[in-house]
Parts: C-alpha cells; structure tokens; sequence
C-alpha cells in the first residue's frame, strides 16, 4: 500500500554537482521513518547539476529535478518546486549542506502543533553562525535583518533565513501574493500573508561550505531592498520597472560627472555631452544587467549585441523625450512639467523596449 507524502523538501540550486550526493544521504539519514521527497530546482547549471540529481533518480524515487532553462533565481525556484509537490508538508533548505538538515523533524513537528511557519535560526539560543564565510557576509546579514525586522515589525531572529517549513496549503495560499524576484523567499512569504503568521525558530548551526562557491554578495541586498519596496507599495509599480527607474538615476549622476571631467578636459559642450550620455547608457546597460534582470543576465557575445540594442533604444527614447516635452511645452508653455513628462515617457520606452528586445526570455 502507498503512504502518504508528508514532506516535500525543495532544494533551490546553481552549480551544485558535488553537493547533490551528500544532500541525499543526509535527507536519508535524518528523516528516517518519514515519506519524504527532494525535489532539486536546477537554473540550468554548466557544471551539470541536473544530470547528477537524474543519476540519483533513476534508483532513488524519491528524488526529482525540475531543470529550468531561461529563467534563474531562488525565490522563484522555490516556487516551481513547492508547485510541483502533493505532500502534506514543504520545507526549503539550500543546497550547499550549509543547513543542518536533522533539524527539519524539529520543524516539521513544530508545525504539526500549531504554528504556521518554523524557520530555523542561527541567531536564538542553540544557533551558530560561524559558516558565514568572511566579515563582509556577516556585515551583509546583520544589515538584512535590521532592515527587516524594522519594516515587517516581526521580532522573527533570522528574517533572512533561506531554511524553513510550512504546510503546502498554506504556501499555496500565500504564492499568487510573492514577488518571485531576488534571494529572501522567507521574508516574500512573511510579508505577504494578510494574518500574522505563528511562526516557531529553530535554532542550528550553520555550516561552512565544503564545496562550490557562495551566491550572497552585495547586489543581494539590494535586491532584498527592492523586495521591501515592492511589498510597501503593494505591487502596484512592477519591481523590475523600480529598478530601472533607479539605475536610470544613477546614470543621470554618471552623465554630468563625465560631462564635467570632459569639460575640463578642454572638450565643448556638445562633445562633453555626448560622451556623457554614451558613458551613463553604458553604465546603465552593466547595472541591468546585472541587477534589474540578473535572472537573464546577458554574457559573452549576448552581452555585446545587448549593449549595441541597448545604446540604439536608449538613443529613440531620447528623441521621444525630447519630441514629447517639445510638443507639451508649445501647448502650455510650462518647462518643468513638460520635461518630466517626457522623461517619464523617455524611461518607460526604455523599460519596455528593453525589457521586449535587450533582455527578453529565451
């Protein structure tokens, strides 16, 4: 007779070949007497991650993988992951052994009892953080959870924990509400819960990497800052759009100090401008790429024909810009209102265009 599935465990993972093994035999190990399932969510790794999870299936029914091609990052990993499981239970755990996978009966017994959401922590009592690999992920950490202890106003110790377990109803509940953007799944389904969530820590320690290489680095926070963002708005301004806006102002910044370094250069204006401008798109095409749209990142030769898209539609939004504000501006004669309102013209042809040509799916 089959049993029932109780627990789904969604490993999210990016170049984790060497890791793939140990994982399994460490679920073994430490859910014995349970009917469980790993499900590994692969973004198309080149070190073969997927093909080392499909080894372990073809003897082993109870692992999956769900290879994603075109499309990257954790959050919406785990979402596809969860989806594609009928068990009572799901739980989230990295797939660098960095989580110590014989808390999750813990967890699981945790939410058995009562509380919506156990999360295991490395900063209550019993907890250890001694595997974050340097000062600087430390720093990054402590800063995260500040930010997000103040703006959720949960007392929650470890808000940025990627290790957790929940009933799938309620994930499921919960998932047309979550951004699907960025690295901090936890705090995406903290926040977008309508009722306060009962949520139970775990404490455990947290290991230091054996093999492979971390993905926490800077522009992890910041786009943890555009998740906050787009909650406090409630969505109603696309996060993708947020953030071109402000890699948009960034390039303004990048414009008029090369215009200034041009001009003292002995350059005339119109020369210092246009080089400005060549030298803001060109930043603003490097931040994209790697920020806004860091799921389809552009490399190699891709990159190259991006930038050359790129450069000729920021270029048309600047005619349109400019046509707009024109037009406006011989209707009613007001400067400031017209100029914004050609470069709010100006930016959404750029997202749009951008987001259509420059960055599409594959």
């Amino acid at each position: 007779m089959l049993q029932r599935m109780i627990l789904t465990v969604v490993v999210p993972c990016y170049n984790e070949r060497a890791n793939v093994a140990p994982m399994v035999a460490a679920l073994d190990a430490a859910l014995s007497g349970l009917t469980w399932e790993v499900v590994f969510v692969d973004d198309d790794s080149p070190d073969g991650t997927a093909q080392a999870v499909r080894e372990i299936a073809r003897v082993d029914s109870r692992v999956r993988c769900l290879r994603r091609i075109g499309r990257r990052g954790l959050s919406s990993a785990v979402i596809e992951g969860t989806l594609s499981s009928s068990a009572d239970f799901i739980a989230v755990i990295d797939g660098d052994l960095q989580h110590d996978e014989t808390r999750l009966p813990l967890m699981l017994a945790a939410v058995q009892s009562g509380a919506d959401l156990a999360v295991g922590s490395r900063y209550v009592e019993g907890g250890d953080s001694e595997g974050l690999s340097s000062p600087f992920r430390v720093k990054l950490s402590n800063i995260g959870i500040r930010i997000a202890q103040m703006v959720t106003g949960t007392k929650i110790t470890d808000p940025m924990s990627g290790f957790f377990l929940l009933p799938r109803a309620l994930f499921e509940r919960l998932a047309a509400r979550l951004t699907g953007q960025g690295f901090k799944i936890l705090l995406d389904l903290i926040m977008a819960s309508p009722e306060k969530l009962s949520i139970a820590e775990i404490p455990y320690k947290f290991r230091s990497r054996t093999a492979g290489e971390s993905k926490l680095d800077a522009l992890v926070l910041v786009q943890f800052a555009g998740l906050l963002i787009d909650k406090i708005l409630r969505g109603v301004v696309p996060l993708r759009f947020i953030a071109f806006t402000l890699v948009g102002a960034f390039g303004v910044l990048v414009n008029v100090l090369v215009l200034e370094f041009a001009r003292a250069a002995g350059e005339g204006f119109a020369t210092a401008q246009t080089i400005g401008t060549v030298a803001a798109m060109i930043a603003n095409f490097q931040l994209n790429n790697q920020l806004t749209y860091r799921g389809q990142r552009l490399k190699g030769a891709r990159a190259w024909r991006g930038l050359i898209l790129f450069l000729v539609v920021c270029s048309l939004g600047s005619v349109a810009n400019i046509g707009i504000a024109r037009a406006l501006y011989a209707a009613n004669g007001r400067s400031i209102l017209s100029g914004a309102a050609g470069a709010v013209i100006g930016v959404v042809w750029n997202y749009a265009v951008s987001a259509t040509l420059v960055w599409r799916g594959r």
